[in-house]
C-alpha cells in the first residue's frame, strides 16, 4: 500500500482543516485529556487497570474493537480495527518482520479497556480521555508541542510547584522509562505485555506499543532534558513504526479470513496460542 495511493502525509493530522463536527469531538477529547490527567490520576489508574485478570483471545480483542471509533483521530472514523489491519498489511506489504507487522495488528489493543472502562475515568466507548490522544509526560512542565498547548495551563498540575518545572518530579537524564506518561492505550498494552509470560516480541516492538502516541517527543523533539541512553535508539524505532502508523488510513477494505490465517500464527508465535490477561 503506497502512501501516495491514500493521500499527501501533510494532509493528516490536521487539527484546524476538515469536517468541523469531528473537530468539535477531537478538540473536547483533548481538552478533557489535558486538564484531567495529572500525577495523581495516572497513579490511580495504573493501580486500578494494571491487575491482570481478564484473560481474553488476542484476536477476539481484535474484534471487540469493530465497536470502537477513536474520538482524537481527525483522519478515520471508521471503527479501530480497520486501522489496525491497514497499518500490518502496509508492513507485510513492503516485507518487513514477521514481529513488526504482528505489533502494528496489535499495537492498538490496549483500547479494549473500553470494555471494562468507566466515563469518570475517561476510559470508555463515550469518554475516551484516558484512552486515546498523543501522551504526555506527567509531573513536568508540558510543553509547546502538546495538541492544543492552550489547554495547558489549564492542567491543575502546572500550578503545583512540584510538577510545573521543565524537569518537574524527574531527575536530569532519568530516561523516558522511568517518568510517568499519560494513561492511555499505549502504556496499558504494554504494561499487559510485559506481564505475559509467553510474550516473544523484541524490545522494539515492545517500545513502538509503549510511546507510538508520544507525538510531543517524537515528533515535537520536546523532553530533552529527560532523556536517557536508550532514547536516541528508541526514536528511531518509533519513526520508523509511525510511517505506518500514521499515513496507511485510509477506506480500503481487506478479505478476513485471508487476514485471519495469516495472522494467528504470527499472534501464536510470539505471544502464544492461550489468552493473554488484560
Amino acid at each position: 500500500m503506497e502512501v501516495s495511493a491514500i493521500k499527501a502525509k501533510e494532509a493528516f493530522r490536521d487539527y484546524k482543516n476538515g469536517d468541523e463536527a469531528i473537530l468539535a469531538v477531537v478538540k473536547d477529547n483533548y481538552y478533557k485529556m489535558r486538564t484531567r490527567q495529572t500525577v495523581e490520576y495516572g497513579q490511580r489508574m495504573r493501580k486500578e487497570y494494571l491487575k491482570f485478570n481478564r484473560p481474553m483471545n488476542v484476536w477476539d480483542a481484535m474484534m471487540e474493537l469493530q465497536a470502537f471509533v477513536d474520538l482524537s483521530d481527525p483522519d478515520i472514523t471508521l471503527p479501530n480495527v480497520v486501522h489496525l489491519i491497514q497499518s500490518a498489511e502496509a508492513m507485510r506489504e513492503q516485507g518487513r518482520p514477521d514481529w513488526m507487522q504482528l505489533t502494528g495488528l496489535i499495537h492498538d489493543l490496549g483500547k479494549v479497556m473500553f470494555l471494562w472502562g468507566k466515563d469518570e475515568d475517561g476510559t470508555s466507548l463515550k469518554e475516551q480521555w484516558g484512552l486515546v490522544g498523543d501522551i504526555f509526560i506527567l509531573g513536568c512542565k508540558l510543553p509547546e508541542t502538546c495538541i492544543y498547548p492552550e489547554f495547558n495551563a489549564e492542567n491543575p498540575d502546572m500550578a503545583d510547584p512540584r510538577y510545573n518545572t521543565e524537569l518537574g518530579m524527574y531527575e536530569a537524564g532519568c530516561g523516558l522509562d522511568n517518568c510517568l506518561t499519560a494513561w492511555g492505550h499505549d502504556e496499558y498494552l504494554y504494561q499487559v505485555l510485559k506481564n505475559h509470560p509467553e510474550n516473544k516480541l523484541p524490545e522494539a516492538a515492545m517500545v513502538m506499543i509503549r510511546y507510538h502516541s508520544f507525538y510531543p517527543w517524537h515528533t515535537g523533539n520536546s523532553y530533552e532534558a529527560l532523556l536517557g541512553p536508550k532514547d536516541a535508539q528508541y526514536k528511531e524505532w518509533i519513526k520508523d513504526f509511525n510511517q505506518y502508523d500514521l499515513y496507511t488510513k485510509c477506506t480500503k477494505t481487506f478479505d478476513m479470513e485471508e487476514i485471519k490465517a495469516y495472522y494467528i500464527p504470527l499472534i501464536e508465535k510470539y505471544l502464544g496460542k492461550g489468552p493473554v490477561y488484560f
